[in-house]
Order: C-alpha cells, then structure tokens, then sequence
C-alpha cells in the first residue's frame, strides 16, 4: 500500500513539475515574441503559431492570439490582424475573467481605431469600461486603463481634435505611471509621446512638439523598439520641415528609413517616403523627389488595398453578430410569447372555473327557492 502510494505521488509530482516546466517554456517563448513584435514580427508570429499548435489552457490561447494579432498590426496587415482578435475576443467570453476581457475588448478597439473605425473603436471601448470597473486596483487596470484612454486621444487627434486628445493622452500618461514600466509599457509611453507631439505640431506649440518627440525616442531606445525610434525620428523631421530646415529633417527621415528596414510597417514607411519626398521637393532634387514620391504611392495602394480586404471583414463580423442579435431577440419573443399564453390560459382556466362555480351555486339557491315557495 505505502509503495502504491509512493509511486502516485511521484506520478502526480512529474506531471506538476511537467505542467511547471510547459507553462515556463511558454512564458519565455511569449515573452521573447513580444519583444520581437516591432523589429521582427515576423519571428513573432510564428513562435505564437508553434505555440498555438500546443495543447493550451484558454487563457493562454486567448494571449497568443493577442500576440499574433498585434505582430500582423505592426506589418499593417489589418485583415490576419482581426481575424486573431476576433478569436482572442470569442475565446473571452467563455470566460468570467473581468480583467481578460477588458484587454481583448481594448485590444479589438485598438484594431478599430487603427482602420479607421472610430464609432465602432469608441463603442467597444465603453464595453470594456464596463468590465474595467469590475476589476480591482492593480497595475494590469492602470495599463488597461491607460491603453484606453491612450486610443482615445488618437481617435479625437484623427479627428483634428487636438486640444481633447492631449488631455486624453496626459491621462494616459498619469495612468502609466501607476504601474511598474515594463517593455510593453515603455513601448506604449514612447507612442503616447509621439501622438503629443503631434498634437503640439497642430497647435504650433514647436517647442512642447519636440519634448514630446525626444521622450518618444528615449522610451523606444529603452525597449529597443526600432520602428517606434524610427516613427519619432518622423515626428521630429516633419517638425524641422515645419521650419524650413530640410536637410535636418532629411537626415532623420534616412535614419528612420534604416531602422525600419526588417519593419515591414507599412504605415511607416509610407510616412517617411511622403516626407523624403516633400523635403526634396523643398530642396528642389526632382531625381530623388520622384524616386519617394512613387515609393509613397506604391505603400499607400498597399495600405488602402489591405484595409478594404479588413473592411469587408468587419461587415462579415458585424452581420455575424446582428444575425446572433437577431436570434437572440427571436427567442426572447418567443419565450415570452410561450409564457404569455400560458399566463392567459391560466386566467382563462380560473375565470372559467369561476363562473361555472357561480353558474352551480346559482342553479343550487334556484332550487332551494322552488322548495321554499311549494313548501310555502
């Protein structure tokens, strides 16, 4: 009997130890994957798709396809981008994971707002408020909380809003600074930064635009994320073309070239041949003018081609849910339809009962007044 038991607690203690090291190897690789995101996203996605090959918890299936959603934002493929948080999104609601689902809702309104979908980016938003109040005080509400408000402040700076977008963005600051900055973190701030500046730029605040954009480059520099230097090192150029200094801004926009060379962002890209090619034009080299100018193109038909391909997912999805909507509320009806004839021939039971007692009770008094009045 003691051997039996000695042998099941060593089975039980490998397979806890073996479960131990799995979950171990998957943080690490997840981890790793992060950290590849904007440089190499490539690498990113396909360490989340070994992982996905894994027999997962849906926790950590709901993360990897988080992962692989945001790698495919980084190369701007919109379309592989929401089919994975579509699913991170399905995933969620099978859970009663408060936090979880705030993060996958902020993450679809990231999606949104990134296509241009701002009603739908702003709505899904307020739905992971919701889910935000539910969670307790911790550094995961205050990074959740501040990616919010940090999406927030890019809808209303799309909208030329820049006034209400910098409040947004300052509240998203204050909110980061609650929490522990992690590389995700540092990477998110040196984002927020970047918008400020823009911000400034449109309000023609020269000077706060290039604190803001030199605070962007630093927190990229500390996360090693090279697309998000190189986006600043944009931000920065088109603050010096503001000022007619050309070459200055030229001489950053070549740096932010290189760095994003493995990028693959095409958003990116697209912004620093528009800005090569204005500046050249500035400085009149037509040679090097037409030469970004057609590469500007070429990336702009890019986008706009992936974005509609995104678009018509997102009518597929949002028709998806109005036909579940649709059932919903069919079956809604028909339930209370059901009840409501089983209410009504309740009523009419009891009325009936009633007035057939009242119809005996009326035939018995009838009868013992016939026999009142012979007996009379």
């Amino acid at each position: 009997m003691k051997f039996t038991l000695t042998i099941l607690s060593f089975l039980f203690l490998s397979f806890c130890i073996s479960i131990n090291a799995q979950k171990n190897a998957t943080d690490s690789l997840m981890k790793k994957a992060y950290n590849e995101i904007y440089d190499n996203p490539e690498n990113a996605i396909k360490i989340g798709k070994d992982l996905l090959e894994k027999d997962n918890d849906i926790n950590t299936s709901i993360k990897i396809y988080m992962l692989l959603s945001t790698a495919h934002i980084a190369k701007r493929n919109f379309d592989e981008s929401l089919k994975y948080i579509l699913k991170a999104k399905e995933l969620s609601q099978k859970t009663n994971d408060a936090k979880n689902q705030a993060s996958v809702l902020i993450a679809v309104a990231i999606q949104y707002q990134q296509m241009e979908l701002f009603s739908k980016s702003l709505e899904t938003l307020n739905e992971a408020d919701t889910y935000l109040a539910k969670t307790p005080d911790s550094p995961e509400r205050y990074l959740e909380t501040a990616r919010s408000y940090a999406i927030r402040g890019m809808i209303y700076k799309s909208q030329s809003n820049s006034e209400i977008a910098l409040e947004k963005f300052l509240i998203a600051l204050q909110n980061f600074e609650k929490a522990p900055l992690s590389k995700t973190a540092s990477s998110n701030v040196s984002v927020v930064y970047y918008n400020i500046g823009y911000c400034y730029l449109n309000l023609n605040q020269i000077d706060n635009a290039q604190k803001a954009f030199l605070q962007s480059v630093n927190y990229a520099r500390k996360n090693h994320a090279k697309s998000l230097e190189a986006f600043a090192l944009k931000g920065m150029a088109e603050m010096y073309k503001q000022k007619r200094e050309y070459q200055t801004a030229i001489d950053l926009l070549q740096k932010a070239e290189s760095l994003s060379k493995n990028t693959g962002d095409i958003v990116l890209n697209e912004g620093i041949y528009k800005e090569m090619s204005d500046n050249y034009l500035a400085l009149r080299q037509q040679d090097l003018y037409q030469l970004y100018n057609r590469k500007y193109f070429e990336m702009r038909f890019k986008r706009k081609e992936n974005e509609l391909t995104s678009i018509n997912r997102v009518i597929d999805n949002h028709n998806k849910d109005t036909s579940a909507k649709n059932k919903e509320i069919k079956s809604y009806y028909i339930y209370l339809m059901i009840i409501s004839s089983v209410i009504s021939l309740m009523i009419i039971s009891v009325f009936l009962y009633l007035i057939l007692k009242i119809k005996k009770q009326n035939k018995k008094y009838q009868r013992e007044i016939q026999q009142i009045i012979h007996t009379s």
